[in-house]
């Protein structure tokens, strides 16, 4: 069977959303090094590796809004499609405390095999499903650790990200906060985005709606936790979008 480096849920959808997952899986692909990077299996198991939870929210939050998911394939430990092809966090040597040895040393062929294969691909599939919708609305979902090694706790139920467009996060952000069972991070646990990253890349470049929604991964362990919170978030934008006249 040929690999594919992302699969496109509800493709024929006709909402105006588009619901990303940069991080939904942690497969290595059999032509990277012969489908491993010598990670120990407990750590392919980890956020180091992909976004626990992350598939199954965003597969819920799509179908809830009648809009289609794109979901990369390849582990972020093979190459992060959220970067942009110069940052040199591209390829991970050393994340959250593991050294990651098929990525050591790593040559520009296998480097760029990696790109070919399964970062363009997937940008490319990002492209061609925003743009064959009508003013498309971008959702990014990830999810975060409670607690990095060594750092203090993350005390945040969710977290917003955004840097110079702020049309729907800063509302979202509101509602959000107004829940009163939410701990809601602005801007946490990390700060807007990165130059070149999925959501510059497809959502700030050509000036359309967008937001990053990172939830912690412990309250979306379950398929039923991940439906619930597919749903909230779906109300809530549907909501915010309305109020706001976006």
């Amino acid at each position: 069977m040929r690999y594919e480096p992302f699969v496109v849920d509800g493709a024929g959808r006709k909402g105006r959303w588009t619901v990303l997952c940069d991080h939904a899986s942690n497969i290595v692909p059999d032509f990277v090094a012969g489908g491993t990077l010598g990670v120990a299996q407990a750590d392919m198991a980890r956020h180091i590796a992909y976004d626990l939870g992350a598939e199954g929210v965003s597969r819920a939050l799509a179908a809830a809004l009648d809009s289609p998911a794109i979901l990369s394939r390849f582990s972020r430990l093979v190459i992060d499609p959220n970067r942009g092809e110069d940052d040199p966090t591209l390829i991970m040597q050393l994340y959250d405390g593991t050294i990651i040895p098929g990525n050591r040393g790593i040559s520009e062929p296998d480097a760029g095999e990696r790109l070919r294969r399964c970062y363009r691909p997937y940008h490319e599939a990002v492209a061609r499903l925003t743009a064959a919708h009508t003013a498309p609305v971008i959702i990014s979902i990830h999810s975060f650790t409670p607690r990095l090694r060594g750092r203090a706790p993350r005390p945040w139920h969710v977290g917003l990200l955004y840097s110079t467009d702020t049309r729907l996060a800063r509302p979202l952000l509101a509602r959000l906060q107004a829940e009163p069972d939410l701990s809601v991070g602005d801007n946490r646990p990390y700060t807007g985005h990165l130059p070149g990253d999925t959501i510059a890349r497809h959502a700030i470049a050509a000036g359309r709606l967008n937001v990053l929604i990172e939830l912690r991964n412990d309250l979306i362990q379950t398929p039923a936790q991940q439906r619930n919170w597919g749903a909230r978030l779906a109300r809530v934008l549907i909501e915010t979008l309305e109020h706001e006249g976006l």
